[in-house]
């Protein structure tokens, strides 16, 4: 029996569509490394797979070619001899396939990224099978993954010569969101609540790969402190290994991201050259779009900025728990997290952290606000100090096309949230520096998002919407 799918809902939808075609498929999976597109691929076509060959990280052509022959040999049931080049392996997988007789055949090449090894042929002959006989094959469904996704978005969807738009379907494959984070434990027998949940979130993001370590007969505490901080945790190798697998000079995206886990708010694309002594006229452009494709910084816009002024902020999960608490620790406490938990570090995190978990959750936020289908758009704000005032940030903003502006404040606590009078002073005084700098005639709403709620005292009727956690939980 397969293992059950847990959410995945669209992309199950196009693969369904897209095997029930008429023509022949080519389709690309991508996204995080650890994100489940092995998982989601290999169990939707659970008894279908007509051949499956996976790459070989740092393997050589010989090395995948071998594995790639004692597959096909173990799914066509046929002593193929070992192809000397990649265009003899092609002609083998076609032969094979052409010997099945089916109405629906289904290939599966996963991690396409390792299987070109350096100067191997791999990407030509795959064009020519590809434009040369399978694109003529109305049963055939060729689904090609990679984590690797700057090189998928380059050599495969992006392709500017014989694979130029080739490629019939894409699925970008994100992380779960809350609600399939929640399916996804219940699966596994684990029974938190959903302040748990959001906890677990906030450490490792929604990668099943992860989730999946975590263990039900453990607290989420005695959890964290088996996986990153026990003698033989699992997750502590991981962070080296993410960065080698995903790029060529791991070395450059590394010190990128761990300048970014310094600066909360982010930094221009000037800033970090200036920081990491970046010469112009390079290619570190590419450096931001890359980490942004494989989802581990976010591009935002400030609020009124032009496109040049965009900011990066690091957005992963894992990363940002890993550089604060993990990396570079010289004190071993194995149950470090456990002893933590209401120390002034952990809660600086949770109070980041929990905006983050808010900012991977804006069409849930939109949703509890009843503005799903209107036009707008989401940024931030901030504006220096000056002679006329002490400067003012906030971290959210949704700009309406109905003539209003969410200002949302997010707060983690245990219990209801109390606004005190000197809070409410902060937030009424950012409101109207707000409203002066940017010249916005809109109506300006004050938006609380909390674990629980407001408590309700004589400031607390100053907020124009609340949004909780179950609310971030929807399904959307």
């Amino acid at each position: 029996m397969a293992p059950q799918i847990i959410g995945r809902t669209k992309e199950c939808d196009i693969l369904k569509a897209r095997y029930d075609s008429d023509r022949a498929e080519l389709i690309a999976v991508y996204g995080r490394r650890r994100v489940g597109k092995t998982f989601l691929v290999r169990n939707y076509f659970k008894g279908r797979l007509d051949f499956y060959v996976t790459g070989i990280f740092n393997g050589t052509r010989k090395e995948q070619l071998m594995f790639f022959n004692s597959q096909l040999r173990e799914f066509s049931g046929l002593p193929y001899p070992l192809a000397t080049s990649w265009f003899d392996a092609f002609e083998q997988l076609k032969q094979h396939i052409i010997s099945l007789k089916k109405e629906r055949s289904v290939i599966f090449m996963d991690e396409l990224p390792w299987l070109d090894s350096p100067r191997s042929g791999f990407m030509k002959a795959f064009d020519l099978f590809w434009n040369s006989w399978a694109s003529e094959q109305p049963g055939l469904k060729l689904i090609v993954c990679g984590s690797a996704t700057t090189w998928m978005l380059s050599h495969l969807i992006g392709d500017k010569g014989g694979l130029h738009n080739r490629v019939t379907c894409r699925i970008r494959l994100a992380p779960f969101n809350l609600s399939e984070t929640e399916a996804f434990l219940k699966a596994k027998g684990i029974v938190w609540n959903r302040y748990q949940i959001a906890e677990a979130y906030m450490i490792m993001g929604g990668i099943p790969y992860y989730l999946q370590m975590l263990q039900k007969e453990f607290s989420l505490s005695q959890n964290i402190d088996r996986m990153f901080f026990s003698e033989n945790a699992e997750m502590r190798d991981e962070y080296g290994f993410l960065f080698r697998s995903l790029f060529k000079d791991a070395s450059i995206y590394s010190r990128t991201v761990e300048l970014l886990s310094r600066k909360a708010k982010g930094m221009t694309r000037a800033e970090i050259m200036s920081a990491l002594k970046m010469p112009e006229g390079g290619n570190f452009s590419n450096v931001l779009e890359n980490l942004c494709n494989c989802d581990f910084i976010r591009k935002y816009s400030a609020f009124g900025k032009k496109e040049r002024d965009v900011m990066y902020q690091l957005s992963d999960f894992y990363t940002l728990f890993f550089l604060k608490f993990v990396k570079g620790r010289t004190m071993h406490d194995e149950n470090l997290w456990s002893n933590m938990t209401d120390s002034p570090e952990r809660r600086t995190w949770n109070g980041y952290s929990f905006e983050q978990l808010c900012l991977h959750h804006i069409q849930q936020i939109k949703s509890r606000l009843g503005i799903s289908g209107i036009l707008s758009s989401v940024c931030s704000w901030n504006t220096p100090a000056s002679k006329e005032h002490g400067g003012g940030q906030i971290d959210l903003v949704i700009d309406r096309r109905d003539q209003v502006i969410n200002l949302c404040e997010m707060k983690f606590s245990a219990s209801e949230y109390e606004i005190t009078k000197k809070y409410n002073d902060e937030m009424q005084a950012r409101k109207e520096l707000f409203r002066q700098t940017t010249r916005t005639r809109k109506a300006l709403y004050l938006t609380m998002v909390t674990t629980y709620g407001l408590k309700r005292n004589m400031w607390s009727g100053m907020i124009q919407n609340e949004i909780v956690l179950d609310d971030l939980f929807r399904e959307v």
